[in-house]
Order: C-alpha cells, then sequence, then structure tokens
C-alpha cells in the first residue's frame, strides 16, 4: 500500500514557532467551502467544517480500499478571513466576517473522487448540509510569513501585530488574506493551550 504524508512532505508548512518566519507555499490542492458570519455563532461555519471533514474522511477511505490502495492522514482544518470592508474585519464585527474554510488533499484526489465521495454518502444516506457549496481547488500562496499562536482565537491580536511587524522589517507588505491553521481541536483543548499557525501572503 502506498503512503502519503502531506504534513511531512510540506512540514515547513505545519511547523511554526513564536518566531516569525520567511515560507514559500507551493500550490497546493484543497476541498474549500465560502461563508460569512461569526464563527463562533455561524450554523453555517459548523456545517462547512461537518462537511469538508465528512468528504475528506470519505475520499480517504475509498482510496484506501480502492485499487489504487492510498492511505494518508487527513489535514488540519484551515481557514482564510477578511472582510469586504477591512475595518469591519479589524474591529471584530464578526457578523461582516467572511471565510473560506478548506481541508488540504493530495494531488491524487480529483473531482472524479469527489464526485464518488458524494455519490457515497448518498447511499449511506448520510446529509452533509454544506455538500452543494464543495469545491476542490488548487491554489498557491506564493511568498509568506508565519507565526505559532498559542492561547484562544480571542487573544491573537499581539501575534498578528508581531507578524506584520516582522513582514515591514523584512521591506515587504501583506498582501491577499488572513489565513490561520488550527493545529489542535478546539473541541478537546483547552483554549489556552489551542495552537494555531498564522499566516500573511506578502509581496
Amino acid at each position: 500500500m502506498q503512503k502519503i504524508d502531506l504534513k511531512k512532505d510540506f512540514a515547513a508548512l505545519y511547523k511554526a514557532t513564536a518566531k516569525p518566519a520567511l515560507i514559500k507555499v507551493p500550490k497546493l490542492r484543497y476541498l474549500m467551502i465560502d461563508g460569512q458570519g461569526d464563527p463562533n455563532t455561524s450554523q453555517a461555519f459548523t456545517d462547512a467544517i461537518a462537511t469538508l471533514y465528512g468528504l475528506s474522511y470519505t475520499m480517504k477511505f475509498m482510496l484506501k480500499k480502492g485499487p489504487m490502495a492510498i492511505d494518508y492522514p487527513v489535514m488540519p482544518l484551515e481557514a482564510v478571513w477578511w472582510a469586504d470592508d477591512m475595518r469591519d474585519f479589524l474591529k471584530g464585527n464578526k457578523t461582516k466576517w467572511r471565510w473560506t474554510v478548506m481541508v488540504m488533499q493530495p494531488t491524487v484526489i480529483n473531482a472524479k473522487a469527489l464526485k464518488a465521495a458524494r455519490a457515497e454518502l448518498e447511499r449511506r444516506k448520510k446529509v452533509l448540509p454544506a455538500i452543494g457549496l464543495v469545491r476542490l481547488e488548487d491554489l498557491t500562496e506564493g511568498a509568506c510569513a508565519q507565526i505559532l499562536h498559542v492561547g484562544p482565537y480571542a487573544a491573537e491580536g499581539p501575534t498578528i501585530a508581531k507578524l506584520h511587524a516582522f513582514i515591514q522589517q523584512q521591506g515587504k507588505a501583506p498582501r491577499g488574506k488572513h489565513r490561520e491553521i488550527y493545529m489542535s481541536d478546539a473541541r478537546r483543548v483547552a483554549p489556552e493551550k489551542l495552537r494555531t499557525i498564522i499566516r500573511q501572503p506578502m509581496g
């Protein structure tokens, strides 16, 4: 059986410390769902995460049991955040926040595999509320800086400021959207111990 470990293959992207670092993110493949609203109260946000993981695990087990016999760990949840008016984002007006939640996939996952996973979930009569919103997309972030934040999501402000100051020290400016990679399961880990990689494209 062939084994793929994306976290190991792209180790620099999924390891970070409290010291900001420069990285280059190549083209990677993700399952994605777009939405809007406060992640703490939005049912759409909860449904999107459940749908991404439901499809990700279904494809994983289909490939493992299929003729290709490929096995791989499902990757952590990631999200990009922004607002039409960035003042809403900076002020924490979360009802105006826009987001794309995503889970990285091996390149063997394609539109055919996604279609097969949808069919399998229908056959099992497993309902995923956001399944009609899912897309499979390749994304290239390029030059970025990232840092590890340990603690509650609501306390990320100083860590983000530190990251942006580091980017300015490189003679660069932030570009694109603020990204977070959730290395801890918030359902099982105390808020003060949550580990989140914060990444910012720059140019």
